[in-house]
């Protein structure tokens, strides 16, 4: 995520927050709206979820810097244009409205004030002019962040511009807001200025909550709720011990089939059915002078299987260096899994080994972006392997074929849900994999932050 500052300033009229408290929040993700297959546009799902993902991949790889409860559920819902969403509520009294849930990225910010703008935000069951905006005029637990409030440098950390430092001199009386901010997202932007708010949960409410008071973006339905490991994401303000997610199988529509997004702050005693959860450790986070780096989550990969047979590449890329280039990244905020150019040739040079029985579907492959794609049209039964990932410690995934491939023509056409940027040959810098939602459908996914691994388990993902 890439910040960088507005110089603008705001006033509302503020007041003291009131708290409560609760134990587990379960809240339901869906998934946003994506543009349906039509006759006239055959490819146009699917070429915009590939471009969607490439430029979140890109903008991964290469960004330009920056309790008392138990659990909690809130639903996670899918949507049509690849992304899954959230309902959080802020405010006294609470207004409720949707973000794109993201472990890639870390800051909270909603669409804000009766004068937002969005640009280019026009999407299938979304419309600009409609977006449901956060009214901080009619919230008397909203707070503007000062300069001096630490908080400020969650975001803009140590180095503010000249009148945050000027007003962190104790001689000043100091009234500056901190400065306002802007957001670079692999296919848009925010940009706004940070307030001090209330999280409202059915049974917790977290007062002086930061979050991203935005007025204008570009290509940006909703709001985003980050999940990553910055001190401004959801998990961090909240003190959260472990949060786990199951993604309902993607059926790119308007679903109102939900599964639920656990928050647990409770202690490591409070731990229930982990024996059930394959765990592999974090991988540590490069240290380099790219901050957004150390905002992911990466993975212990160390080997990719394709049924029992290892891809070959080379292991430099599974261990990201002090620069923050290679490396495994998961993220709920990419579509399809994105593979540096060496080990994508690799992985779909031993698919097509494998499944060299069924035609090279080359025409799909040049209309939808996709490949290797296989024509099964001919077929009475088909045969295709997992797809395995090996962790540090002898943790394995065993992703069965739904979760690699995907059914892309009525005609029998499946391809490869995965992808590579073809311009770039060495892989360029960032993670060399970033491991997305397509593939994380249908498992049980922990982050337990407390002793700093990710859980796995398939299972059949339902709001129940």
């Amino acid at each position: 995520m890439d910040f960088f500052l507005i110089p603008f300033l705001f006033s509302i009229f503020l007041f003291l927050p009131t708290s409560s408290s609760s134990s587990t929040i379960t809240l339901p993700l869906t998934t946003f709206p994506s543009i349906p297959l039509t006759d006239h546009h055959p490819w146009k799902t699917i070429n915009y979820l590939i471009s969607a993902s490439l430029n979140r991949a890109q903008h991964l790889k290469t960004p330009q810097t920056k309790s008392n409860t138990s659990i909690q559920n809130v639903s996670l819902f899918p949507r049509t244009y690849g992304a899954y969403s959230i309902s959080l509520a802020f405010g006294t009294p609470p207004q409720n409205l949707s973000f794109v849930f993201d472990t890639g990225s870390s800051l909270v910010w909603l669409p804000c004030t009766a004068g937002y703008r969005c640009s280019n935000c026009s999407f299938p069951n979304v419309d600009a002019a409609t977006i449901p905006r956060f009214l901080p005029k009619l919230s008397s637990s909203a707070k503007i962040i000062g300069c001096r409030n630490p908080k400020c440098s969650w975001i803009f950390g140590p180095n503010l511009n000249s009148t945050c430092r000027n007003c962190n001199l104790k001689s000043r009386n100091c009234s500056d807001s901190c400065p306002g901010y802007g957001i670079q997202y692999g296919s848009g932007a925010t940009a706004g200025f940070l307030l001090s708010e209330t999280l409202d949960f059915p049974k917790k409410r977290v007062p002086d909550f930061l979050v991203g008071c935005s007025v204008l973006s570009v290509h940006q339905p909703a709001g985003i709720a980050g999940f990553g490991r910055g001190p401004e994401s959801l998990p961090s303000q909240m003190r959260l011990k472990r949060f786990s997610y199951c993604l309902v199988s993607r059926r790119f529509d308007d679903s109102p089939v939900s599964s639920p997004l656990v928050l647990d702050s409770g202690s490591k005693s409070d731990e229930s059915k982990s024996n059930s959860l394959i765990y592999a450790p974090f991988r540590e986070n490069p240290s380099g002078s790219n901050a957004a780096f150390r905002e992911y989550y990466y993975l212990s990969l160390r080997r990719i299987l394709i049924g029992r047979k290892p891809v070959k590449f080379p292991y430099k890329y599974l261990v990201p260096d002090s620069t923050g280039n290679g490396g495994a990244i998961i993220d709920s905020g990419s579509t399809f899994t994105f593979l540096d150019k060496p080990i994508f040739e690799a992985v779909a040079e031993e698919l097509e080994k494998q499944l060299v029985k069924y035609p090279r579907a080359k025409g799909v492959e040049a209309q939808s972006g996709l490949r290797p794609c296989f024509d099964i049209s001919k077929e009475e039964s088909v045969k295709f392997p997992e797809l395995v990932l090996k962790f540090k410690g002898g943790a394995k995934l065993n992703l069965p074929p739904v979760n690699y491939l995907a059914l892309v023509t009525d005609a029998g056409v499946v391809c490869l849900t995965m992808m590579t940027d073809v311009a770039v040959v060495g892989g360029g810098g960032g993670p060399a994999i970033i491991f997305g939602a397509f593939q994380q459908q249908n498992v049980l996914v922990e982050y337990d932050l407390a002793r700093d691994r990710i859980g796995f388990r398939k299972q059949r993902c339902t709001s129940n």
